[in-house]
């Protein structure tokens, strides 16, 4: 008889059940950004750093800021600490990457409608990748890109970095390549871009649904 290995899921905490109906403009949202080694998160590259802040009635609530430097049991290249100013001393007494994310799913947890970054889908992959090394599975949690929300607006808009993305929109920048620099630079973004979707009839959370939430 043979035998399979039970799935151990990683819950996302993520309010169910929304109505469709639900105004945008009464969501609540929760922003994230990681930092890590390199771009190879499935292999030897680990999170060293992640940022978030939540997002109520299209205000960021900068007072739920979350930001923690994560130990990544490897060597962090030069050009990262360059790029980033993440040193190892900074990380060698930090949480671990479960911890961190543990801590994300809970600032999450109950009210936010998914979770929002720019580019999101490789911090999302981060995050999997982590859990996966703690033998977990995040069931797919629904996510929503800036660049879903862009696209929607302006389909023919060049692909920019998020600070270009943010100095033509007008919205606020924070410190670069910095997690939660980044988390709270994508989340005024990210008012700023449902303001306007708003004024092209995405009213409801079943309209921001259609354009790009997975």
């Amino acid at each position: 008889m043979f035998r399979f290995a039970k799935k151990h899921y990683f819950p996302s905490n993520l309010a169910e059940n929304i109505p469709l109906s639900t105004p945008v403009d009464k969501l609540e949202f929760t922003v994230f950004d990681t930092e890590t080694t390199g771009f190879n998160v499935a292999k030897d590259d680990r999170l060293i750093e992640l940022g978030a802040v939540k997002i109520k009635n299209l205000q960021v609530i900068e007072d739920s800021a979350y930001q923690t430097y994560i130990n990544p049991n490897r060597q962090i290249p030069r050009e990262i600490t360059e790029l980033t100013g993440i040193t190892q001393q900074q990380t060698i007494e930090a949480p671990t990457a479960l911890m961190a994310i543990e801590d994300l799913r809970d600032l999450a947890a109950g009210q936010s409608a998914c979770y929002v970054g720019h580019y999101i889908a490789f911090d999302m992959q981060v995050i999997k990748s982590e859990l996966k090394r703690n033998n977990l599975t995040w069931k797919q949690p629904k996510t929503l890109d800036t660049l879903d929300l862009i696209g929607y607006i302006a389909p023919n808009y060049d692909m920019r970095d998020l600070e270009k993305y943010a100095r033509d929109f007008g919205t606020r920048i924070y410190q670069r390549h910095s997690a939660l620099g980044d988390a709270l630079t994508t989340a005024y973004l990210f008012t700023e871009l449902l303001q306007i979707c708003q004024g092209r009839g995405v009213k409801a959370w079943g309209d921001l649904l259609i354009i790009g939430t997975n």
